[in-house]
């Protein structure tokens, strides 16, 4: 089943080659305040990353998070998908844009169409988003592409209070 692709973007699995955007998008601001530090801090550390948590989640669930590339110049931009957590009942849609693609509408149209692929593609009835309560920007694209917030949360293990956002 071929992946979503917008009039901007491309969307395709994460390959061990991409550890070196990887270590960048993972230490972002934007990553490190609203998501959280992940200890990846080399390109080996990255490319561990990429081989023991996403890559294994296309063969295991049948998706997963994919890289964003933009049309007009293959620029790798950010990451949007889908991931099964064990500290959640449901699928979940995620994204993270490096800084100079935030407020460009990427993560929406990405988001958008990883919500439409779940949706009719992977014949999910209900996907959920977690993001933090102070995070005003994902808060507004959930919205956008029609997730109702259902409830605050702390997921097992962490201290962060979270909102669950669902369709």
């Amino acid at each position: 089943m071929p992946l979503p692709e917008t009039p901007r973007l491309f969307l395709r699995e994460f390959t061990p080659e991409d550890s070196s955007f990887l270590l960048e998008l993972l230490n972002s601001p934007g990553w490190l305040q609203y998501i959280g530090d992940r200890n990846v801090h080399t390109t080996e550390e990255a490319s561990k990353y990429l081989t023991g948590r996403l890559i294994p989640s296309y063969s295991q669930y049948g998706f997963g998070f994919y890289l964003v590339t933009r049309k007009e110049d293959e620029a790798k931009i950010g990451m949007c998908g889908l991931v099964k957590r064990a500290s959640l009942e449901d699928v979940d849609i995620g994204y993270a844009f490096l800084p100079d693609y935030t407020g460009k509408g990427y993560a929406l149209e990405a988001t958008k169409a990883i919500l439409n692929y779940g949706q009719r593609d992977l014949k999910m009835e209900r996907i959920v988003a977690i993001t933090n309560i102070d995070n005003e920007r994902s808060i507004r694209l959930l919205e956008k592409i029609g997730m109702k917030c259902e409830k605050k949360m702390i997921l097992p293990g962490e201290t962060v209070e979270l909102f669950l956002y669902a369709v």
